[in-house]
């Protein structure tokens, strides 16, 4: 399977390195082009404004939401990624994203980056917990009706999927755990659901 990690910003690498642990073929997207025959995109942890200013310049934000439109392509968005995919950020109307995902993502909504925590989380699909790693990590404060909350911490949720899309809070590739890359993976390689 060939998949990509966006790479304009952020910890991309790990998750470069956990997918091709998977057997996956990953290249590193920066251009519009990349993204032809992709089955899958991961939209790394970083500073989410700029991840959606260099998106827009470069005209990644259109060629994804066209491919995501179409059913062809899924994206996983991991922290800040999380963000880009979100339909709101609120206190930040202004702030470019994809808007394809029905929720809303509040930014730093577990504190700064001394505030950064790790927990052990029960995911909706896994037998066992999932060591997640939550760095100055955003919450889902809000879901829409076609969103399955898959975690939640504190009240929050911090993994979602709709249809073919997935957002987490927190950060899989710095773990040892392959098995959320394993479920995109198997999300990418699925006909579209929604």
């Amino acid at each position: 399977m060939r998949v990509g990690v966006l790479a304009l910003q952020g910890a991309f690498r790990e998750h470069k390195r956990m997918l091709e642990r998977l057997g996956a073929e990953v290249v590193e997207v920066r251009k519009p082009e990349q993204l032809e025959d992709l089955q899958g995109l991961v939209v790394p942890g970083g500073e989410s404004t700029t991840i959606g200013k260099l998106a827009r310049e470069y005209g990644i934000d259109e060629a994804v939401r066209q491919r995501v439109e179409e059913g062809s392509l899924a994206v996983w968005g991991t922290c800040a990624g999380a963000i880009w995919l979100a339909r709101e950020i609120p206190r930040y109307p202004e702030q470019p994203r994809l808007g394809l995902m029905d929720i809303a993502v509040e930014r730093n909504a577990f504190g700064r980056q001394v505030d950064s925590f790790e927990e052990e989380l029960q995911i909706k699909g896994l037998s066992s917990p999932f060591h997640a790693v939550f760095i100055r990590a955003p919450a889902i404060v809000r879901v829409g009706p076609d969103v399955e909350v898959l975690a939640r911490h504190a009240e929050a949720s911090v993994l979602v999927r709709q249809g073919k899309l997935l957002a987490s809070s927190f950060h899989p590739e710095l773990t040892g755990d392959s098995r959320l890359h394993s479920l995109f993976l198997d999300m990418a390689s699925s006909p579209v659901t929604t």
